[in-house]
């Protein structure tokens, strides 16, 4: 009303100047509102298609899931990678799309709760590789020498220094001099020095009760109280 009282005071000339004015204004709006939309639809995608990447990188995660659960040897069921993908559709192979018509912040929502299960899945699968991997460590196995041969086993023996049949609780392995002797599994040292029948002996713990003693050695390597890594001098 105040607009339209105005022109109608104006002469032509000054009537079609002031419409001219008018115009210009409404066409620098709508360039203006058309700018913020370009530049909202813009940001818009680069979010959607940064959503789709990060869903493909999840996808390679569930299959390194997949695939440390199966080298796990774990049952059906006890750790799930194969949930459907939390952004679908043409998202992850078809950027082209109505990004209007999508809910991101839903998409988001379900995407962090996703991505919070793997962490937990892959962290427990984590613990119990550590576990496999401490359990392999303290399991006794291999022989003391990288090169050697068993000289003497348990059991019955004739003493080779008595001659006497007695009881031989342990087994000799010979090697060349100078070999390295090697742990058989990880432990703490208990002992280290000398020990009558023994010459330099060395005593490791693993744990449960279960000791190893490596005897008639030429130079005793650790102290009491080193820790050792299965196969290390």
């Amino acid at each position: 009303m105040v607009a339209a009282g105005y022109l109608a005071g104006l002469g032509s000339e000054a009537r079609s100047a002031a419409l001219d004015s008018i115009q210009e204004g409404l066409d620098r709006q709508s360039v203006g509102l058309e700018a913020l939309q370009n530049e909202a639809e813009l940001k818009l995608q680069a979010l959607t298609i940064n959503l789709a990447e990060l869903q493909a990188r999840m996808t390679r995660l569930d299959a390194l899931g997949e695939h440390l659960a199966t080298m796990a040897d774990l049952g059906d069921g006890e750790f799930d990678f194969s949930q459907p993908p939390a952004v679908g559709g043409p998202l992850a192979s078809d950027y082209s799309v109505d990004f209007s018509s999508v809910d991101l912040g839903s998409e988001l929502d379900s995407f962090e709760s996703r991505l919070a299960d793997r962490e937990h899945q892959l962290g427990v699968l984590g613990s119990l590789f550590m576990n496999r991997k401490l359990d392999e460590q303290s399991w006794l196995s291999g022989q003391p020498v990288a090169k050697g041969w068993i000289s003497s086993g348990y059991g019955w023996r004739k003493d080779p220094f008595t001659g006497r049949r007695s009881m031989h609780n342990g087994i000799d392995f010979a090697s060349k001099e100078g070999a390295d002797v090697l742990a058989v599994a990880a432990g703490v040292v208990t002992w280290s020095g000398r020990e009558s029948g023994y010459g330099n002996m060395v005593e490791v713990s693993h744990g449960d009760g279960v000791i190893t003693r490596y005897s008639h050695n030429k130079e005793n390597l650790v102290e009491p109280g080193d820790l050792v890594r299965k196969g290390e001098p």
